[in-house]
């Protein structure tokens, strides 16, 4: 089954490509770079999940494929910070910041805290003919290193230290951290939903 997926993001994108297995082949929205972003103001990732999903569905041309689009809203919740960075991980230093930049503002902020903890959140929309058909949320629990460790991944996974592994998610090969992330556990309902969804159709 072919699934058209919201991002330009290539490392969303690979983790995507990663989890879908040999059923589903995930592509990028045709002609996805050439569209205005929407505003991301919802207060939840699942808010801006539902915002993306429809927004980006209304562009999702009539014969592709089975008309299935996804769109994904992830980010960091950090306990210490009561929650935050969350809908603005990618934001965190500013509009524009990269992601070393989050990283050390980050830092910055839990200078002074013993609390580490912090956990991974994504939440995904699957969207059918541009109406949401269901949302799918996948939690990874961690804690946050004084210091940046590994370069792989993106986002605040040279902080994101994953007990199970004993390393940071920026230490962890590609493909075994795909098998455990956030991304990965919302995936796996989604695609449990499209076999069950395309029996029933």
């Amino acid at each position: 089954m072919k699934l058209f997926c919201a991002t330009s993001n290539e490392g969303k994108l690979r983790e995507f490509r990663a989890a879908s297995g040999p059923d589903f082949e995930i592509l990028p929205l045709p002609g996805l770079r050439a569209i205005d972003a929407p505003e991301e103001s919802g207060q939840t990732f699942e808010a801006n999940a539902i915002l993306k999903g429809r927004f980006y569905g209304a562009h999702l041309p009539a014969e592709s494929a089975e008309g299935f689009l996804f769109a994904e809203d992830s980010g960091l919740e950090v306990n210490a910070l009561g929650g935050d960075p969350g809908v603005y991980s990618a934001r965190f230093a500013g509009p524009d910041a990269t992601d070393a930049a989050n990283n050390q503002h980050l830092l910055k902020r839990l200078e002074q805290s013993a609390n580490r903890a912090a956990r991974y959140v994504c939440v995904i929309a699957l969207v059918k003919n541009g109406e949401v058909l269901r949302t799918f949320r996948g939690i990874v629990e961690g804690e946050i290193t004084r210091e940046p460790k590994g370069s792989g991944g993106f986002g605040y996974d040279p902080l994101f230290f994953y007990p199970p592994f004993a390393i940071t998610f920026g230490e962890a090969p590609p493909e075994r951290k795909a098998a455990v992330s956030h991304r990965a556990e919302a995936l796996a309902e989604m695609f449990a939903f499209l076999r069950g969804y395309a029996r029933a159709h």
